[in-house]
């Protein structure tokens, strides 16, 4: 998990909630649309470690059977 998709989450959630406050809808939306690509890559960078692992569990199996 990426520290500074947090902190682009967050930043993307402070504009939001400025966007609704002051009634602008852009930046509403586009902290919003901010947040959520924020945490997409996130996910992906997750989705990307746990595959990874994966695949050194199997090479650590093919090797410990070739033994």
């Amino acid at each position: 998990m990426s520290i500074e998709e947090k902190i682009n989450q967050a930043q993307g959630a402070v504009k939001e909630s400025v966007g609704k406050l002051s009634g602008n809808k852009k930046i509403e939306k586009e902290g919003a649309a901010e947040k959520a690509a924020a945490k997409v890559k996130e996910v992906a960078e997750d989705v990307k470690d746990a595959i990874e692992g994966t695949i050194d569990g199997v090479k650590n199996i093919i090797n410990k059977d070739k033994k």
